[in-house]
């Protein structure tokens, strides 16, 4: 049967692993995410398993999507775990045309996935410019 207690760092995927998670520098872990385009719209997904949909808050500041959650610990007696626990985050720039007043969210199996439709784009017009004095 296999040890449940950790075992001593390894090596590089250790230390990348360490510094994903944003060790010693705070308490907020870093989420994983993927970004694309489809039918028409730019989508989002960022990977949250075992995070409570209630406990995901997503803002739109400025030109910033910004995705929050926390996972909250069980707390057991005696136990081993290498889940992080705590608060997430991830900010990102949102894409030029993006209809900010349509985004949409939901939440299965662990993704969220950001639904954020394209405005219409007007087509290219000319401003003339006028001659001041004549």
């Amino acid at each position: 049967m296999g040890n449940l207690l950790p075992r001593p760092a390894r090596g590089l995927p250790d230390l990348l692993r360490m510094l994903e998670s944003e060790w010693p520098f705070g308490e907020r872990h870093s989420m994983r995410i993927e970004a694309f385009t489809e039918e028409g719209s730019f989508v989002v997904r960022c990977e949250l398993p075992g995070v409570d949909p209630d406990d995901i808050h997503i803002n739109v500041e400025g030109d910033q999507l910004r995705v929050e959650a926390e996972r909250r610990q069980e707390e057991r007696a005696e136990s081993h775990s290498e889940f992080y626990y705590g608060s997430y985050s991830r900010t990102m720039l949102l894409p030029s045309g993006c209809d900010v007043e349509s985004i949409k969210a939901d939440y299965d199996n662990g993704i969220v996935t950001i639904h954020m439709p394209r405005r219409e784009t007007p087509e290219a017009k000319e401003i003339p410019v006028a001659r001041k004095g004549k």
